[in-house]
C-alpha cells in the first residue's frame, strides 16, 4: 500500500470568482501576467509529516476522551469512573486512531470479576484477532465506541492485553451510536441492580 500524503488545507483560501481565468488564458486575452497569489496556491500546497497529522488527531481523540469521561462521570454519584485517557493513532494512517478513556471491574453477564477498558475510535472496525488490534477499518462512521476485557499482558510488550477468554473474542459492547455507548458504560458501572434497572430505562 502506498504511503499516504496529508496537506494542510488551512493554508488555501477560495479563490475569488473575478479570477476564475486560468493564468494562461487571462495572458493570451490581455498580456498581462496574473500575480494573484490564487493562481499558485497548487504549487505552494504545504504537505504535512505523519508526526504533524498524528499529533493533531491525537489532540482531537484526547478532546473527545475527556469530553466524554466527564459525560459518564456526571450521570449519578453512585457511579464513577477513573480518569485515565490517553490516545494512539495508527502507524501508516496517523489521521486515524483510539482513545483510552476509562477502566474498571465489574461482574458481566455469567463472569464473576472481569477487568475491561472503555474506548473510542474516529473509525468503525472489528476487534482483531492476537496481537492485530483492528481489522476492516471502515470510515464510513466517523466514531467507534467499545469496551474491551483485559488481562495483564504476559507474553508482550503491552502491559494490558485484550482477555479473549471472555465472550471468545473480549468484546463487551461496539457501536457507533454515544447514547447506546455511555448506557453500556454505565451498566458495567453499576453497582447493584436497583441502579441498572434505571438505567436500562433510559
Amino acid at each position: 500500500m502506498a504511503k499516504l500524503r496529508y496537506f494542510d488545507r488551512t493554508q488555501t483560501t477560495e479563490e475569488p470568482e473575478s479570477a476564475a481565468a486560468a493564468p494562461h488564458s487571462e495572458f493570451l486575452r490581455t498580456g498581462k501576467i496574473t500575480r494573484n497569489r490564487a493562481h499558485w496556491l497548487a504549487a505552494e500546497r504545504r504537505y504535512l509529516t505523519h508526526d504533524e497529522v498524528a499529533d493533531k488527531t491525537g489532540r482531537r481523540l484526547q478532546t473527545a476522551g475527556e469530553k466524554t469521561h466527564q459525560h459518564i462521570n456526571g450521570f449519578h454519584r453512585a457511579i464513577q469512573f477513573p480518569k485515565m485517557v490517553f490516545h494512539r493513532t495508527l502507524k501508516d494512517s496517523p489521521h486515524l486512531g483510539y482513545c483510552h478513556v476509562t477502566a474498571s471491574r465489574t461482574k458481566f453477564a455469567h463472569y464473576e470479576d472481569v477487568s475491561w477498558a472503555f474506548y473510542i475510535a474516529n473509525f468503525y472496525a472489528d476487534i482483531g484477532e492476537n496481537d492485530n488490534f483492528f481489522q476492516h477499518i471502515d470510515v464510513q462512521y466517523s466514531r467507534m465506541y467499545f469496551a474491551v476485557a483485559i488481562r495483564p499482558g504476559e507474553h508482550t510488550a503491552e502491559r494490558m492485553t485484550i482477555d479473549r477468554n471472555v465472550r471468545g473474542n473480549g468484546v463487551l459492547f461496539r457501536t457507533h451510536d454515544p447514547q447506546v455507548a455511555i448506557k453500556n458504560v454505565l451498566l458495567l458501572g453499576a453497582r447493584n441492580e436497583q441502579l441498572r434497572e434505571i438505567i436500562r430505562q433510559l
